[in-house]
């Protein structure tokens, strides 16, 4: 975390007295994140991985324009995962404005065995089958029993290592090739659980 953050919000300002000090609190009461600070003081653990960085361009009446595009996921491991996306005109640039939009754009994924197969009432899978679809993107997540591992895509799996989940099966279809799309149909599934 910045020592000099200033917070712009009252949210922030809540975060950095210490009258809020679990994300959880924040989630539940649908406060949505205006700055990425507030993640990072209530989940220190959390990890992030670029899942895609490429060159854009397009055409003005001056000529060309180039842009770089990332796409940015975040996790800790546990329950919490998100996924940024931004433009910039340097690399670096893009992957820090993705960053912070992954942070801002963080949810809770509850775990449980939802398997009728396995019924460890352990915390290795998810609750129930959900699914999520984001343009051509269609994404269904199975609960799996303990050891089955993560049968998805690389994408899907991505997601899923990072909230925390050891054991699930997913199946993609659609428009497989678009990463955020497909991350983003991810993240509707797991968050569906969530209003269940």
């Amino acid at each position: 975390m910045d020592v000099n953050w200033e917070p712009k919000t009252k949210l922030g300002l809540a975060v950095k007295n210490g009258e809020i000090t679990s994300i959880d609190s924040i989630l539940m009461q649908g406060k949505p994140i205006m700055e990425a600070e507030i993640v990072d003081v209530l989940l220190p653990d959390l990890k992030s991985e670029t899942m895609e960085l490429r060159m854009t361009q397009r055409v003005t009446d001056s000529g060309r324009k180039g842009s770089f595009r990332a796409v940015v996921i975040v996790g800790d491991g546990q329950h919490y995962v998100g996924v940024g996306v931004a433009k910039a005109t340097e690399a670096a640039k893009a992957l820090n404005k993705a960053l912070e939009r992954a942070k801002r754009a963080i949810i809770k994924v509850p775990s449980a065995c939802g398997s009728w197969e396995c019924q460890c009432g352990g915390h290795h899978s998810i609750p129930k089958a959900v699914s999520g679809k984001e343009s051509s993107s269609f994404v269904e997540i199975k609960p799996a029993p303990r050891g089955v591992g993560l049968a998805a895509n690389d994408t899907v799996k991505k997601v899923l290592q990072m909230a925390g989940i050891s054991d699930a099966w997913a199946k993609a279809r659609g428009s497989t090739n678009n990463v955020y799309n497909m991350l983003l149909a991810t993240l509707k599934a797991l968050n569906s659980l969530n209003r269940s």
